[in-house]
């Protein structure tokens, strides 16, 4: 087998393209493969497939896979054709997508190590810019976005996530069963969520059983203004009502630490995070220790008392119950006496509704959680992001659950 051969069978060069002359720059280490256009064969309009006649060739070069550590590239005159409805329109090639200049197989290389390395690494990798593998990168996300099928997601969560420090966030909406991410707005208002829900059909819309939240007001008006019977499906879960009730019981240590510390008592030093440790996860010495204090006439153990029975009432399967229970923790939560007790008390009363769905449905808002966390990794292996579209095109990447490789790529 003659090497035009050898690089047609490499390159799956098919009619009416084929290999015409392969070139070896020993001193550059380059190997050039010529690949042409069979003349004879007539040309169509690569949008409408109409037969038309040529316009000009344009001569177009790709990066291909090294052969025997020897940089190669595809070197090929690209007809135009001129097409009665569409213009002068390129034709398209086998080997590679429009817009890219490198191969098919060179670009599936570098998402393979992309889905392992940050974009720094890989350009020293490859030897190419930063730029040349973030457009990679960007048109593998295009790429799987526009493959997406039409997605009817049963229960969503939706959470924020930090882009910058000083409150820059980007909105994060997830397919709670599947664990992908479906939309990266970049904001979190209003408007950012409505835009994707308006692009979903109504049956879709109607189709949606639950969308776990945290108590953002955006987060709630756009969904309640989008989701059919959306004040049942939106819920409220235990992660964020304990984030809440712990910050207040630790509040509440501050203030009582102050007091005791002007009276020359210690009792609370070095106590902040055993109040806000789970007892579950507590070792024997420190339980010993921690049941002592839970078990003083301390304010903060009131507090901590106040918060551990709210989470112990999320094990109910019938509405009413739920209600009744609720209630009667509100209760005992306005009467304790303790300011910042009092103030997440009325933050969950205002909000019960949909703690109760959470309760109800049996949703949480953690699968949202896990995908946030593991896009603070994505953020952290690439030392940050000056760009929020290059985030949101990392979380897409990684993410998504996308079909990312160029068209005839199977992996």
């Amino acid at each position: 087998m003659n090497d035009t051969a050898l690089y047609a069978q490499i390159l799956g060069i098919r009619s009416p393209w084929k290999v015409a002359e392969v070139k070896l720059a020993l001193a550059a280490g380059e190997v050039s493969v010529f690949v042409e256009r069979d003349q004879t064969i007539p040309m169509t309009c690569p949008k409408c497939g109409a037969t038309v006649p040529g316009y000009d060739t344009r001569q177009r070069k790709w990066r291909h896979l090294d052969t025997c550590q020897y940089k190669t590239m595809l070197v090929a005159d690209v007809p135009r054709v001129q097409c009665p409805e569409h213009g002068v329109v390129t034709v398209e090639v086998p080997w590679a997508e429009p817009g890219s200049g490198f191969t098919a197989l060179f670009e599936a290389l570098v998402i393979d190590w992309l889905k392992e390395a940050t974009i720094s690494a890989v350009s020293r990798q490859m030897n190419l810019s930063w730029n040349a593998i973030d457009g990679i990168m960007v048109r593998a996300v295009a790429r799987g976005l526009a493959r997406r099928e039409n997605e009817a997601p049963k229960h969503l969560g939706i959470d924020e996530t930090s882009f910058r420090k000083r409150h820059d966030y980007v909105t994060v909406v997830s397919d709670q069963e599947q664990g992908h991410v479906l939309h990266v707005a970049l904001g979190r208002n209003k408007k950012d969520l409505t835009d994707y829900y308006d692009s979903l059909s109504e049956e879709q819309k109607a189709g949606i059983e639950s969308v776990s939240m945290d108590m953002w007001p955006a987060y709630i008006n756009a969904t309640l203004a989008k989701i059919p019977d959306a004040s049942r499906k939106i819920a409220f879960d235990k992660f964020h009502v304990a984030k809440y009730l712990g910050e207040a019981v630790d509040k509440v240590r501050r203030e009582e630490h102050k007091v005791l510390l002007k009276q020359d008592c210690k009792d609370l030093s070095g106590t902040k995070h055993v109040w806000l440790t789970n007892p579950v996860n507590m070792s024997d010495k420190q339980w010993r220790w921690f049941r002592d204090l839970r078990e003083s006439s301390l304010k903060t153990a009131r507090a901590w008392a106040l918060k551990e029975a709210a989470m112990g009432l999320w094990h109910y399967v019938r509405r009413p119950w739920a209600v009744k229970a609720w209630k009667k923790w509100l209760a005992w939560a306005v009467r304790c006496r303790l300011q910042p007790m009092k103030k997440v008390a009325k933050t969950i009363k205002e909000h019960l509704w949909g703690i109760l769905n959470a309760i109800i449905l049996k949703v949480t808002n953690g699968p949202a959680e896990s995908i946030n966390s593991r896009i603070k990794t994505i953020k952290v292996r690439s030392r940050g992001f000056r760009n929020k579209e290059r985030f949101r095109n990392a979380i897409y990447f990684h993410l998504g659950g996308l079909k990312l490789y160029p068209e005839g790529i199977m992996r």
